[in-house]
């Protein structure tokens, strides 16, 4: 599968303004992640498991303020 043939989500914090827009597409091996407004750039990859820790920690981060 291409990088243009997965299925992304843009976050739900992006601004429809022109700010910071994040695309996020999931696979059984690995998760993508990439700028909107630049899609065809370099993108970062990493593991589920890894993935899932930084959601984890943004959570606790927003939690605790």
């Amino acid at each position: 599968m291409t990088i243009e043939q997965l299925s992304w989500r843009k976050s739900s914090y992006s601004d429809g303004e022109g700010g910071q827009c994040l695309e996020v597409a999931a696979h059984p091996t690995a998760i993508h992640i990439r700028d909107s407004k630049q899609p065809l750039a370099a993108h970062l990859t990493v593991t589920p498991s890894a993935w899932s820790a930084f959601l984890l920690g943004e959570k606790e981060r927003l939690r605790n303020g």
